[in-house]
């Protein structure tokens, strides 16, 4: 895993939107970038475009949320795909996003992979690969959101792109670094009180209790909350008022500035 300075005087704040969760008004003022769901695990022309409006009424940096088409678990299952048909799944939920945020005068500003996609990316490095190739495709200027210490952000790195480290407030770590999984003890935090105390010791430390009782050190350039809890905006507002006494500054790592005019 990475380890550089652990003082984040600054940290990006992202939360997953577009999922038909119903609280996405409520949580986009308190972030500073959101990834929205693009068409495979959810998302729909009409949800797609009602979030572009939000980020933009508040100045939210806006990326895309690929992820497997895989509804009825919420893209949340390992599907076996080959290389290949991973970059085409992302280049298409890329475009299908970025085709309606020009039409909302919207830039596009990252690319984060979803649940099972985003996992598999993180410990296999061919997956990872296939999803930075297909972002440096797509547009190089796209930053690409990966676990911290993963092999997509490393797959990322090597394809030449910019990458964001991302750790995680409300999701228990296992001791090399990734997430533990959904059913596992401890996977999910229940308490804002327990979310807050991972956040300040990840943007504060750079470090994480994981769920043997190791203490790991991570790189933090952006913090995320799930959007798809029930409690999500409370969530989202108890951890922005703590990490800003703490005196940390919550900023988008890019200029969430609209879109240029499209040329006719």
């Amino acid at each position: 895993m990475n380890a550089p300075d652990p003082r984040v005087p600054r940290i990006d704040f992202n939360c997953d939107l577009g999922e038909g969760c119903g609280t996405d008004g409520a949580i986009v003022p308190l972030i500073s970038s959101a990834s929205v769901a693009c068409g495979g695990h959810a998302g729909d022309e009409a949800t797609m475009r009602a979030t572009l409006r939000l980020c933009r009424e508040h100045g939210v940096a806006v990326g895309a949320h690929p992820g497997y088409v895989d509804r009825e678990h919420f893209g949340r299952r390992e599907l076996a795909l080959p290389a290949q048909a991973v970059s085409d799944l992302v280049i298409g939920q890329l475009g299908r996003l970025q085709a309606i945020a020009r039409d909302e005068g919207v830039r596009l500003s990252h690319v984060k992979p979803h649940g099972a996609l985003y996992n598999l990316g993180a410990r296999d490095r061919p997956t990872a690969e296939a999803i930075a190739a297909a972002v440096a495709a797509f547009d190089r200027s796209l930053v690409l959101f990966g676990l911290s210490g993963s092999q997509l952000t490393a797959a990322g790195e090597a394809a030449g792109l910019r990458v964001a480290h991302e750790v995680f407030a409300e999701r228990g770590y296992a001791a090399d670094g990734r997430l533990l999984p959904r059913a596992a003890p401890g996977a999910v935090l229940a308490t804002v009180d327990a979310a807050i105390a991972q956040a300040r010791a990840l943007t504060n430390c750079g470090e994480v209790r994981t769920g043997d009782g190791t203490l790991l050190k991570l790189r933090a350039d952006t913090l995320c909350l799930h959007g798809d809890r029930p409690d999500a905006a409370a969530f989202a507002l108890a951890v922005r008022r703590a990490l800003e006494a703490d005196g940390v500054t919550i900023g988008a790592l890019t200029d969430a500035s609209p879109e240029p005019p499209q040329q006719t």
